[in-house]
């Protein structure tokens, strides 16, 4: 199960959604006149967004990011579910040193590749041919 966003995403969206429920409930109020019922929603939900945004704003930044231990990630090892073929899994790191992790969801064996993913792979562990590319 994915888990909440952390870092500085968390930061980001709350302001995002702080600016969205007031934006909401401005344009509720505006819209609509001056009738009780957009005012009893429209009130609310700026009210809210105002709170989103104070709180938002006083979250402190996480740029402080260990640029060893983003590097010394691994995908966690396991078997995945066969569909009708062998399933597996790759991730390849956007920044330098560019490494690709494959992992064979027959035998939950990780391997690790340098550069990007390759045109054709088989398991180190298994020797399950896990897919093949042909040239374009």
């Amino acid at each position: 199960m994915p888990s909440a966003p952390t870092g500085r995403n968390r930061r980001l969206n709350t302001v995002l959604a702080a600016w969205s429920c007031i934006a909401l409930g401005s344009g509720v109020f505006l819209t609509s006149g001056a009738s009780p019922f957009a005012l009893a929603v429209a009130a609310p939900l700026a009210i809210a967004g105002i709170a989103l945004l104070i709180a938002g704003l006083g979250m402190a930044g996480e740029e402080n990011v260990d640029p060893e231990e983003v590097a010394a990630w691994e995908p966690e090892a396991g078997k995945m579910p066969d569909a009708g073929r062998v399933m597996y899994r790759v991730d390849t790191t956007l920044e330098s040193p560019v490494r690709t992790s494959i992992l064979c969801g027959r035998c939950g064996g990780v391997d690790w590749v340098d550069g990007p993913k390759p045109k054709s792979h088989s398991c180190s562990e298994c020797e399950t041919l896990l897919w093949e590319s042909e040239e374009e």
